[in-house]
């Protein structure tokens, strides 16, 4: 269970690095709440589609975060996870960018997805 999750997160990247809008929304249930580091709150995968359709014409990229992401299982079809991750603007690192982000994932028929999304860039008081 744990390793179909860890994928879905790993499908994330990689739809995201490839443009790939409908595939990067595919990753969400119909239903999905999304809520971006701007706090702009997408409704539904549609919305989600939509709106990085236009960010994936952007030159920022996904990068890898620094640790293994925890999942918190909370039934045999309910996860929670809390990952970490950076981007980057035109193959530039910037550590202003780092985020944390909760995610919780849905077993659906169709396999694990993802119904709520929520970014927060990193702060350092």
């Amino acid at each position: 269970m744990s390793a179909e999750i860890i994928r879905l997160t790993e499908r994330m990247t990689e739809t995201w690095n490839a443009g790939d809008a409908a595939g990067y929304a595919g990753l969400f249930t119909e239903d999905a709440d999304y809520i971006t580091y701007f706090g702009l709150h997408l409704e539904g995968r549609e919305a989600i589609e939509e709106v990085h359709r236009k960010l994936f014409e952007t030159p920022i990229k996904l990068a890898g975060g620094d640790r293994e992401p925890r999942i918190r299982q909370l039934t045999d079809d309910v996860a929670v996870l809390v990952i970490g991750g950076t981007s980057t603007l035109n193959g530039e690192p910037d550590p202003s960018r780092a985020s944390v982000i909760t995610l919780t994932a849905l077993r659906t028929p169709e396999g694990w997805r993802f119904a709520s999304f929520q970014n927060t860039r990193v702060s350092r008081p």
